[in-house]
């Protein structure tokens, strides 16, 4: 197995731009937060009703999308190569690379070897990761809406950052975090059905 995680770090470090993309992700997600945290102006704490830390953590709205992006490009970037027929002819066990590629890539790893192409990939994860949040503003019962936050992968996922008002929550913050694991588990069990019943 760390042969096969060292395989996989690699290929992700040495992949052209990588290390930008996940420098600027960083750069973004404390610029944005930052500036989102400066905006907001209280006269009193005691008047201030906002949770600090979700404030704090605005910009992993952006800093996942950026995140990924580059998860799928790492995993489907092989199959667009061809390199994947080389990847799992070095390394037989199918499961032990579905393993390394989950460590390093984790939620859009599935997504990225079910499909394919980068780019379709690409736009299922963004549109899993979005279209909740888009539903939940557009529909007219508010029952409807609240559902769709706690089955989303991300308006669950992110009431983890939640410090208070935990009652008024769609979801716990423990239990979003586990809505979040269950979709990557999902993802990773599609991946892995593939990966084994499909030629490369």
């Amino acid at each position: 197995m760390s042969e096969a995680l060292h395989a996989e770090w690699t290929k992700l470090r040495t992949l052209p731009g990588t290390g930008w993309l996940l420098l600027g992700v960083v750069a973004a997600t404390v610029i944005i937060s930052a500036t989102v945290s400066a905006a907001v102006s209280c006269s009193s704490t005691a008047a201030c009703h906002v949770d600090v830390t979700r404030l704090s953590l605005t910009g992993t709205y952006l800093g996942q999308a950026v995140v990924a992006i580059v998860a799928v490009l790492a995993v489907s970037g092989e199959y667009g190569t061809g390199m994947i027929a080389t990847t799992l002819a070095a390394m037989p066990g199918r499961t032990t690379v579905l393993a390394a590629k989950a460590l390093i890539a984790l939620l859009s790893l599935g997504i990225a070897i079910v499909v394919r192409d980068a780019a379709v990939a690409i736009g299922v994860v963004l549109g899993l990761l979005y279209l909740f949040p888009i539903l939940t503003q557009v529909v007219g019962s508010p029952g409807v809406a609240r559902h769709l936050q706690q089955i989303g992968p991300m308006t669950a996922g992110l009431e983890i950052q939640a410090s208070t008002g935990l009652a008024h929550l769609p979801i716990g913050p423990w239990a979003g975090l586990g809505v979040l694991a269950a979709w990557a588990a999902a993802a990773l069990l599609a991946g892995a059905v593939v990966l084994r019943i499909r030629d490369a």
